[in-house]
């Protein structure tokens, strides 16, 4: 898949980062030289443009791209840039980062935008819904389909703890997304064991949410936590 990122920082090259160990090919857009770091995000492309301005998104072959993921700091940039990626590009999917929550009602598809993320939506999410370590949350919705963003942190007494992700057989509809282990983005390769309060991210429907949740709080034995074959 190709992805074309608009913004540099540290949310921009985290997520660059993540994308290209998963296989992918990045495009950083990024107006400030200071900012441009290849060194940052090892396999990734830079350009040195804004990403505002049609010509830049021109040189950029921007139709040629996926996805087009809106990172900067600026809900105004954010916001021209998706529309742009959007109605003269025809980029298919298009993600787009809120900084300040009161922008957030403008972020749809009017704006050309597919997918928002309110990074403080999330963490009053987090705090509303009184989460405990074990808990599945659910974080975000996607538009247009019934998937889900959801998270649980292990407890140290959990029955995955100690198991490899090829161990543990999660519902057909639930996609181990990424393992937070310590602040940073982990892969969950096969052989990746889980450890206590590890953060795992789903991707999960609604309707397979229940038993994704019945299933993280049951024991090893009921909840297909034993090792399966392959």
């Amino acid at each position: 898949m190709r992805v074309c990122i608009a913004g540099a920082g540290n949310v921009g090259r985290s997520i660059a980062r993540e994308l290209i160990a998963n296989g992918h090919h990045v495009l950083l857009i990024e107006r400030d030289r200071a900012a441009i770091k290849p060194d940052s995000v090892p396999g990734g492309t830079w350009l040195d443009a804004d990403a505002c301005e049609l010509e830049s998104l021109e040189d950029a072959e921007l139709e040629s791209y996926d996805v087009s993921i809106a990172a900067t700091g600026d809900d105004k940039a954010n916001l021209v840039y998706s529309l742009l990626a959007k109605t003269e590009f025809g980029v298919p999917r298009t993600v787009a980062r809120v900084n300040h929550p009161g922008n957030e009602w403008m972020f749809d598809a009017q704006w050309g935008v597919d997918v928002s993320v309110s990074t403080p939506r999330l963490l009053s999410a987090l705090v509303e819904e009184a989460v405990s370590t074990g808990d599945l949350v659910r974080l975000m919705s996607f538009k247009r389909s019934t998937v889900h963003l959801s998270e649980v942190t292990l407890p140290d007494d959990g029955w995955m703890v100690g198991h490899r992700v090829r161990d543990v057989a999660f519902p057909v509809d639930a996609v181990l997304a990424a393992i937070i282990r310590d602040g940073l983005p982990l892969t969950p390769e096969r052989d990746r064991a889980f450890e206590a309060a590890d953060e795992l991210l789903f991707l999960v429907t609604q309707e397979a949410e229940p038993e994704l949740a019945d299933m993280l709080t049951q024991d090893g034995d009921s909840a297909g936590g034993q090792p399966r074959n392959g």
